[in-house]
């Protein structure tokens, strides 16, 4: 009769004998249907490089409309009279400015 420490071990071995078959034939069929990389990362770039500027006015107008109910969110605080118009004021203002640069600088770094 087989120690039950000897089954465990034969059955171990099997398993990885397995797993190791396994992975070989992922790793042949993997390179057997392998791709030129260079063709898809070009034209990765150029799909993304096509879709920056629609992105960029897309940026513009959500920031358009963010601005605007920014702005009449400012006057209603203003026409209030309420004490901290001049922080949302403040903030209002730098969230603009920041949309701008940050459009602009990505512009910029993607050359486009």
């Amino acid at each position: 009769m087989k120690s039950q420490k000897t089954d465990f071990r034969s059955r171990a071995v099997i398993f990885f004998r397995h797993l190791l078959a396994t992975v070989t034939l992922l790793i042949i069929s993997f390179s057997l249907y392998a791709q030129d990389g260079n063709s898809g990362i070009t034209a990765a770039t150029t799909q993304v490089k096509s879709y920056f500027s629609t992105g960029t006015s897309l940026m513009y107008a959500i920031g358009a409309i963010v601005g605007l109910v920014g702005a009449i969110k400012v006057f209603k605080k203003w026409n209030d009279g309420e004490h901290d118009t001049g922080k949302v004021a403040s903030s209002w203002f730098g969230s603009c400015i920041f949309l701008v640069v940050v459009a602009t600088v990505l512009k910029s770094f993607f050359g486009v």
